[in-house]
């Protein structure tokens, strides 16, 4: 039993060291050396093809970019309001999270207090992707009409602007992101701590193959 609650609390903080440490890192890295990142990457060319749309007057490339740009973000966003509503709606009902409890035998008798707890953590995760979404969205909208007007049209409508509002809302969408991937960890966590600890494993090695430029 000693064992067991040693597990329960042990494996998920060893889970959350390696998922926060390797953010940590890579924050570092983009503020440090961004090129050897590939969201600094993209964020470079990002800059280059605003300059390039506002120069050229490629209106037709400008939208058809941020018309899918909208679109994935949209439906992400839409993805993860459902999720965090049907989690919620099974936390919300004490009797379901009991039954949710119960159905995990092989956890030796899963508390449902604490069930609910790592369902309500599943629910914020899609929560703030939402949320990121939601802003992402915004910061697309923004572009588009500010990508529209001719350079030197309005002095505070700079490429500079427009591509600064862009990345914001290029950072939005990859929290979104990040937040879809913390949710595979964590939805595991409902089945047990081991299975949390093997998820946010290969989430960060598939994390480490994909943030190289």
């Amino acid at each position: 039993m000693r064992i067991h609650v040693l597990l329960e609390a042990g494996l998920p903080i060893l889970a959350f060291l390696l998922l926060a440490g390797y953010h940590l890192r890579l924050l570092h890295r983009m503020r440090a050396a961004p090129e050897t990142t590939a969201l600094g990457v993209a964020r470079r060319v990002r800059d280059v093809w605003v300059e390039l749309v506002m120069a050229e007057r490629r209106d037709i490339l400008a939208v058809q970019t941020l018309r899918n740009w909208t679109m994935a973000a949209t439906f992400l966003a839409s993805t993860a309001m459902l999720i965090a509503l049907g989690i919620l709606s099974i936390a919300a009902t004490s009797a379901r999270a009991l039954e949710v409890s119960r159905l995990l035998t092989f956890l030796e008798g899963a508390d449902a207090r604490f069930t609910l707890i790592k369902l309500m953590a599943v629910a914020g995760v899609f929560l703030f992707a939402f949320f990121n979404f939601a802003l992402a969205i915004r910061y697309y909208n923004h572009a588009a009409y500010q990508l529209a007007l001719p350079a030197g049209r309005d002095p505070r409508v700079t490429p500079e602007t427009v591509a600064r509002g862009l990345n914001q809302g290029g950072v939005h969408y990859t929290l979104g992101m990040r937040a879809y991937y913390l949710a595979v960890p964590l939805a595991l966590w409902v089945f047990g701590p081991e299975l949390l600890l093997g998820g946010a494993v290969v989430v960060l090695l598939a994390l480490a193959r994909q943030d190289r430029p």
